[in-house]
């Protein structure tokens, strides 16, 4: 067994009164990959985030191994001294100056400099160089950081991780906004890494890879440690019973066919997404939920943003209840009955520093007969969907940006259902969303479409549109390359679909 090299015990934190972690522990071994799991707010990411000093606990210890291999208490008080301690983080929100070159990144505060007291530019992108070929990245170092791809730069964040001589790095939610072939060149520099004895502790709420990378698991919930599983113990039911507490209950209902339920929501003619795609053509029936799927570039974010008219329509058209509509930006989709929870929440769907109170009535605010706000017209609807979406939060006048990933996600679908929509498009909806939170969003979605609304749900998981979609749409390079029923929706169907065999 490898030797210990951190060990966190009995770890406090708490945020206005509110404990994030109650007697919280961990312990990691040399050249191991722990995972973390839990629900959003469980704690993980706090709990990294004391280790690498930006945050303070409020009590506890924290021993890291020395040179002799014996552990000794330490106190982190900034991200700096982690470094210096061999501690490195990568977060979900990248830690990087797009307008800056590669090596300026990876160098940042810490330029070499040459005998006349100027910074030596040629030994600092000689050495950047040195430190890309460690994690494989075959890029210039004078490159633009705002060029790369979201693969490379979560690698080139890896590479400054290591600049540091880090022994220890910390990645939450890497592969989030990652393609496959791009997560898999993050596994094999994982497993070398391993060999080279670093040490990763891995937040994801992503099974299969977990399973795939995991030498241990530790569990939280709540803000409290669970309990920690070696690899030969792995077990996917004993894990989610107990990231969420109790059996996962996940079995989406299906469409009820009724009444009106063929009716036409929503009909795209002729609609260009790239200047030499196949026009699109495709019907949203009422009450139903569409799932699209389709590979990185394949043009369904592209397709969502020219229905809700942030990218110009062309020559195409978009029928509501069988009336074509005019929409030539968001305000014409919105008064049309269209809304769209983006892909990206926090940087498209919610504005951070704001309530949640006040992101959920942003689009409503226009309706609103008199300039004058009635405090209780508010509260009336604010409440009634963060009691019917079980939103979790202190009160409704706190920041959104304290709430989990899943509770977030909830205020954005709660900003459109105070609208009353007729079409609802979700773009990725679960990204980034433990399993006990997507089911819960999977709930809400079946529940407005019993309601009447129709829904488009863009995923790039092929079990989410399995299991959630009444109809499958594919596309490749911005055409329809595949329109069929969930029943016929295999995984062989729709991979076939999404690299261009057309069904």
């Amino acid at each position: 067994m490898n030797r210990t090299i951190v060990e966190m015990d009995n770890i406090v934190k708490s945020f206005a009164g509110i404990k994030a972690l109650n007697d919280v522990h961990l312990d990691l071994r040399e050249g191991e990959l722990h995972a973390l799991m839990g629900e959003n707010g469980a704690g993980k990411s706090t709990l990294m985030k004391i280790l690498t000093g930006v945050y303070s606990k409020d009590s506890g210890t924290i021993k890291l191994a020395g040179e002799d291999g014996s552990l000794k208490e330490v106190e982190i008080k900034t991200p700096l001294q982690a470094q210096h301690l061999g501690i490195s983080m990568v977060f979900q929100e990248f830690n990087l100056l797009d307008n800056m070159d590669i090596a300026e990144n990876i160098f940042l505060g810490r330029e070499p400099i040459d005998g006349k007291h100027c910074i030596d530019k040629k030994k600092m992108y000689a050495d950047a160089k040195q430190w890309l070929n460690k994690v494989h990245l075959d890029v210039d170092p004078k490159s633009k950081v705002s060029d790369l791809s979201v693969g490379f730069k979560q690698l080139l964040e890896i590479a400054k991780c290591l600049s540091f001589d880090a022994r220890i790095i910390i990645l939450d939610e890497p592969t989030a906004s990652l393609t496959d072939r791009e997560s898999e060149t993050l596994f094999s520099i994982i497993e070398e890494l391993k060999r080279n004895h670093i040490s990763i502790v891995y937040i994801s709420h992503r099974m299969e890879e977990v399973f795939r990378l995991a030498d241990r698991i530790t569990v939280f919930r709540d803000g409290t440690y669970i309990d920690t599983v070696e690899r030969k113990d792995f077990q996917e039911d004993q894990i989610i019973k107990m990231m969420i507490g109790r059996e996962l209950q996940e079995n989406v209902p299906k469409r009820v066919e009724k009444a009106g339920s063929n009716e036409v929501a929503l009909e795209v003619q002729n609609v260009k997404v790239y200047k030499n795609s196949t026009p699109v053509n495709l019907k949203l029936y009422r009450g139903e939920i569409l799932g699209m799927f389709g590979l990185v570039g394949a043009g369904r974010t592209e397709l969502s943003r020219v229905i809700f008219g942030i990218n110009p329509i062309g020559d195409g058209k978009v029928l509501v209840d069988g009336k074509e509509v005019k929409i030539t930006c968001p305000l014409d989709a919105i008064k049309a009955g269209i809304g769209l929870v983006p892909e990206d929440r926090k940087d498209l769907g919610l504005i951070l520093g704001m309530s949640v109170k006040d992101n959920m009535l942003l689009p409503k605010l226009g309706t609103f007969k008199s300039p004058v706000l009635n405090k209780k017209d508010i509260s009336n609807i604010t409440g009634t969907y963060i009691q019917d979406l079980s939103i979790a939060l202190a009160s409704e006048e706190e920041e959104v940006k304290n709430l989990s990933g899943g509770n977030q996600q909830k205020v954005v679908i709660a900003k459109w259902m105070a609208m009353n929509p007729k079409v609802l498009i979700m773009d990725e909806p679960t990204r980034g969303i433990d399993i006990g939170a997507k089911s819960e969003i999977y709930a809400i979605m079946r529940k407005l479409t019993e309601e009447g609304m129709s829904i488009i749900m863009i995923s790039s998981e092929m079990a989410e549109i399995q299991k959630v979609s009444d109809r499958v749409i594919v596309m490749h390079e911005g055409s329809v390359t595949g329109e069929m029923s969930v029943s016929e929706a295999t995984q062989a169907t729709i991979m076939n679909a999404a690299i261009g065999i057309e069904n």
